[in-house]
């Protein structure tokens, strides 16, 4: 406090207002602890508390309301937007708490936001991603992806991971978009039982191959090798009726996929129908049957097809061509008798 008196000044002091809050504990003074930082903290936990109940008590309505399956698209949207609340009420509410009109921390927010953006940039990148997953349609809950070397459908999206369940892939697939091909049992788009978790930031780096959005078919390919002895119209006619018992044709549903795909993308046309393709080799005529599938179920139309193209081959006669090699020439051949007029002993 100052006074101003008729030729001078009078300056007299007065305590600090923290220190005249200073908590003391058995006599002993808490350095930098008052009982305003004592109510701050104790606001900070009800907000917490509140806010924590508050989401449990959201995501069981939520639940008892839309019920269905965990994958339910709804059900996930629900959930996102209440997690993204529940952070911003924290947020802006531990704020609001302790930062008052009077309290100078452009200096300290600006250090702590720059110390913090440097050890938790991983995170930061991570959380930047999970809004650009869910803004751009990147993916979501329930969709067949394969992201950073993991193949797999979706089961949970989080602000900084995503948890895939692991499905095995065929050899003819090669590694993953990563370089590395994990170790694996299963040789097909099946399950294998394993969580796998990955950091939402792959985005940024590596490609994400989605089966599942805008256009939820697979166009696969089977190579049956025919001799050129064979009756070569009679294969591609078994190959085109196996596609047509079991594969998608005429589909209203597939059609309408791939019109959508046409208006929202500059793709060139494709044809849904099943085809075969000829392709002359040194020891056989390779024919590959191009059919459409459903993005899930693969492993199972693949075998319904190889049956009855196997049943059909058997039938009309038709074997399968193998590597052969054809001798032309022998050296000549020489035996000889060992000497008989000496033994060894």
């Amino acid at each position: 406090m100052t006074l101003l008196l008729d030729g001078g000044v009078l300056e007299t002091p007065v305590l600090d207002e923290a220190s005249s809050e200073a908590v003391e504990i058995l006599g002993v003074t808490l350095v930098g602890v008052s009982a305003t930082t004592g109510v701050k903290l104790l606001f900070t936990a009800v907000l917490v508390l509140a806010v924590l109940a508050l989401r449990a008590v959201a995501r069981a309505a939520v639940r008892r309301v839309l019920g269905g399956r965990v994958a339910d698209p709804r059900r996930f949207w629900a959930r996102q937007g209440l997690q993204v609340i529940s952070a911003v009420v924290l947020v802006l509410g531990v704020f609001s708490i302790w930062v008052t009109p009077e309290t100078d921390v452009s200096t300290g927010v600006g250090l702590l936001s720059a110390g913090l953006a440097f050890a938790l940039q991983q995170v930061l990148l991570s959380l930047a991603a999970y809004f650009v997953i869910l803004r751009g349609d990147t993916f979501g809950v329930g969709d067949r992806v394969s992201l950073g070397g993991v193949r797999g459908d979706v089961v949970r999206l989080g602000f900084l991971k995503t948890t895939i369940m692991e499905m095995g892939q065929p050899p003819s697939a090669g590694p993953g978009p990563s370089g590395a091909d994990p170790a694996g049992w299963v040789h097909s788009r099946q399950y294998t039982g394993r969580l796998v978790t990955v950091t939402n930031g792959v985005v940024f780096d590596e490609p994400v191959y989605n089966y599942t959005r805008d256009f939820p078919y697979l166009w696969e390919e089977i190579a049956l090798p025919v001799p050129y002895t064979a009756d070569r119209s009679r294969a591609e006619a078994l190959l085109l009726a196996a596609a047509r018992d079991h594969a998608v044709v005429d589909d209203p549903a597939a059609e309408a996929a791939l019109a959508r795909m046409r208006t929202r993308y500059a793709m060139a046309d494709a044809s849904l129908e099943p085809a075969v393709y000829w392709r002359i080799t040194d020891n056989w005529l390779e024919m590959s049957l191009r059919f459409l599938v459903p993005h899930r179920g693969v492993r199972a139309v693949k075998d319904a097809v190889t049956r009855q193209v196997l049943a059909g081959l058997d039938e009309a006669g038709i074997g399968i061509a193998s590597a052969t090699f054809d001798v032309v020439g022998l050296p000549p051949l020489r035996i000889e008798e060992p000497p008989t007029g000496r033994r060894e002993r």
